[in-house]
């Protein structure tokens, strides 16, 4: 009966990898797993005949497979493993006493002494050194230092804002995410235990649409924070007690058509023309889900009526169509020069009749609008007359911007007109500023500058972060005011803030064409000399956990159109690497203004988009026109199918690692160091902390001590990180997911605090939570 079973599955693996490997084959792939398919067949015939040189043949053929694996990926672990575990595992049952015993014969089994095969057996032990070889190396890390001396002594921080505070998204409006403090160092950083922990009440529920998502950065001012919830909720927290003072909650209503249920955080001013004590002197400033911009008293959460209607300003005035739910802003706007300048989020590809993604500033005391840009119509800034509207679907600004009140400049990040995989009939103003970074006048918002970081953009290759800003200390002595701008790409384009002109050079590199007819695709594309932008995937970076899976990733990789970076869309669907997840997103990087240098973390997912022409689209179902599965883009002659690129049973089909740390040096352009982060742990149906390096979505921080803060990993962890090499320090365990970006702050006493919201990623499929945490030393 053993020898049946044994030779029964061989014969299954041998079908399942030869037809399959014919497949790969005949699509231009390797022949590796037919021919490991017909060594399985040949290995089942011997089997079942009882003839013990199946041993030896099995040995020669996990000889040839270490081989071939080690000649293909090296001695990566995470590659290896699942070329050869499935094959290594099945020399092991050959080679137990109990199987060899049914090879003998015509003999009783009781007198039989099991066929001896030393090769079979040296092969296993072969396997065994060189996996444990394997584990023990980092193939995929660069390791590193980046310099600890202070470049500049006293530098700009943009903006007075006591050491202990955190007073807008980034800190400052300069957006650095960097905290002077420094009572927390690389030494003691081991040492921190939770100090409180404060849960808001907004749980998801399950009417919420899956984007529904904890993203916030709480504010501190004075003895207070300040922060938003996925419904729109404002809460104001004793910073050092976690106890809730007030909170308000705007109403706003469900609605299955809004594509993203979140909010980043809140805008702090405080008017310093007002006597401290009257109603509304400082302000807290609350985007919401549905459109409105409410500003309240910090004080006491009331509603500041002096504010545009009411306390209110509706966003959804001048915009060409206005349907519910397709347009509301998910980032805090920005306070500056007396103005409350917001930019907003539309429903990504569910119609080509979207709204304008229009820059509006409003005086910041009445909500007056004072100038509105509009990437459609960019010379014209004078606010809307009555009746008149935006231009519809222009490129929009769903993040943060960055400020500088001594050059009088604004930096927005832009994105892309609808829909973002088709190129036709854009416009000359939409090809200028479409995946752009963009400074713009704080006193007119007429356009200063404009830097592209991709041409013609089929992508969704927004510029999707904050721009980071420093003085940047040249070889000359000289400093040069700068802008670190993260992209999806993996570009990192550090530019004299300025001019826009690059600091660290740029360079127009060939692009990947072939578009479909009635597209095109630029020549060149843009590539910054500091850049994470991956190696082109090949074959060989197809992975699975078995060698089934492996294959079926194999022939998926073949059946796609893929030339590298850039290549088009495609109705055979293309591999678009690194994919529209972006290698940075939201959370942007961490920068040290005295030091020069930054923190990342850089994350690599392909996703694959196929182009279906109309008359094959489905009906609309529940669909979210999101970064998966169909967008419709009604009104255009394609929708889009699109999705990360995985195997048949939901895993990366590109090999890990999927995620990093890493550190760069401002001045130079060079990358220190980059370590894998993360483990698998919340990723895989048992709790298994396999440091693979997994994918991220939030951001980090760096503090004057030398360590850095991150929690955004797929698992459920908040850690800390040593800025100089990357090393981690410390980690804990959170109850929901951290796709946010922390903060730091300090109390009266001193006493310094790192904090976290914790809540979890809907689309990503984090736990989700309502927690707000916050640590200390003992």
């Amino acid at each position: 009966m053993i020898n049946i079973l044994t030779s029964g599955l061989l014969a299954l693996i041998g079908l399942a990898l030869a037809a399959g490997g014919v497949w790969l084959i005949i699509l231009g792939g390797s022949w590796f797993y037919a021919l490991a398919g017909l060594a399985f067949l040949i290995a089942a015939v011997l089997s079942n005949m009882k003839r013990a040189v199946v041993l030896q043949l099995y040995a020669l053929f996990l000889l040839a497979s270490l081989g071939w694996a080690v000649w293909e990926v090296g001695f990566d672990w995470w590659q290896l493993g699942p070329r050869g575990g499935l094959i290594v595992l099945i020399g092991l049952w050959l080679a137990t006493p109990v199987y060899r015993k049914s090879l003998s014969f015509g003999l009783p089994v009781p007198d039989v002494k099991p066929a001896r095969s030393y090769i079979l057996e040296g092969s296993i032990v072969l396997a065994v050194v060189v996996a444990v070889y394997a584990i023990l190396s980092n193939p995929n890390e660069v390791e590193g230092r980046l310099n600890e001396a202070s470049v500049v002594a006293n530098p700009d921080a943009g903006g007075l804002v006591p050491d202990g505070d955190w007073h807008q998204y980034g800190r400052t409006p300069y957006g650095q995410r960097y905290s002077p403090l420094s009572q927390i160092t690389r030494e003691n950083v081991g040492k921190l235990e939770q100090a409180w922990i404060y849960e808001t009440g907004d749980v998801r529920r399950s009417e919420d649409v899956p984007e529904t998502t904890y993203q916030v950065t709480p504010l501190k001012v004075d003895d207070t924070l300040y922060l938003c919830t996925p419904h729109s909720w404002a809460i104001a927290i004793d910073a050092q007690s976690g106890v809730e003072k007030w909170r308000f909650d705007p109403k706003v209503p469900d609605n299955p058509d809004r594509q993203h249920q979140t909010c980043r955080g809140v805008t702090y001013y405080k008017d310093a023309g007002a006597s401290v004590s009257a109603p509304c002197a400082a302000r807290i400033y609350l985007p919401t889900s549905d459109a409105r911009l409410i500003a309240l008293d910090s004080k006491t959460g009331e509603v500041c009526s002096g504010f545009g209607d009411q306390g209110t300003v509706h966003l959804e005035v001048g915009m060409p169509f206005s349907p519910a739910g397709y347009y509301y802003s998910t980032s805090p706007p920005v306070a500056a020069a007396g103005k409350i300048i917001i930019g907003g989020a539309v429903n990504d590809n569910y119609s080509t009749k979207e709204q304008s993604g229009v820059i509006r500033a409003f005086d910041i005391n009445t909500g007056e609008l004072v100038w509105n840009w509009d990437s459609g119509n960019p010379e014209d800034t004078q606010p809307l007359s009555e009746g008149e509207t935006y231009t519809a679907n222009s490129p929009n600004s769903w993040s943060v911007s960055s400020a500088d009140e001594a050059l009088g400049m604004i930096y927005v990040p832009l994105g892309n007109k609808v829909p973002d995989q088709l190129g036709m009939g854009r416009s000359k103003e939409v090809e200028t500023y479409s995946s752009s970074i963009v400074a713009l006048s704080l006193e007119t918002g007429q356009v200063q500058w404009v830097r592209q970081t991709v041409h013609h953009d089929l992508w969704d290759m927004d510029v999707p972060a904050q721009p980071a800003l420093l003085d940047i200390m040249g070889a000359d002595g000289e400093t040069v005011p700068a802008l670190v701008g993260p992209t999806k790409q993996g570009d990192i384009y550090v530019l004299d803030r300025r001019t826009g002109e690059p600091i660290i050079p740029v360079h127009e590199v060939p692009a990947p064409g072939g578009t479909i007819p009635e597209d095109f695709s630029s020549p060149t594309q843009p590539v910054s000399d500091l850049s994470f932008m991956p190696e082109p995937l090949t074959e060989k970076d197809m992975w699975g956990v078995t060698l089934f899976d492996q294959l079926a990733c194999r022939i998926h990789f073949n059946q796609l159109k893929y030339d590298g970076r850039y290549t088009p869309p495609s109705l055979q669907g293309s591999l678009i690497y690194p994919g529209n997840f972006g290698t940075f997103n939201w959370g942007s990087v961490a920068v040290d203004p005295e030091r020069q240098v930054m923190f990342a973390m850089p994350t690599y997912l392909a996703f694959t988009s196929k182009l279906i022409p109309r008359a094959e689209v489905p009906p609309r179902g529940t669909e979210k026109a999101s970064e998966m599965g169909i967008n419709q883009n009604e009104g255009a002659p394609y929708a889009v199918s699109m999705g990360p690129f995985v195997s048949p049973i939901g895993v990366p089909c590109q090999a890990p690692p999927w995620g990093y740390v890493a550190g760069a040096d401002l001045r130079t352009g060079e990358i220190a160091y980059k370590r894998k982060n993360g483990t698998v742990e919340d990723m895989t149906p048992l709790p298994l902390p396999f440091e693979v390096g997994v994918p991220g979505i939030g951001g980090p921080i760096i503090t004057k001590g030398g360590v850095a803060f991150l929690g955004a990993a797929v698992d459920n962890y908040f850690r800390a990180y040593d800025v100089t090499t990357g090393e981690k320090l410390w980690q804990v365990r959170l109850p929901a997911g951290g796709q946010s970006t922390p903060m730091s702050y300090a109390v009266d006493d001193g006493t310094q605090y790192v904090l976290i919201v914790a809540g979890g990623h809907g689309s990503i499929g984090t736990t989700a939570g309502d927690y707000v945490i916050a640590y200390k030393l003992p």
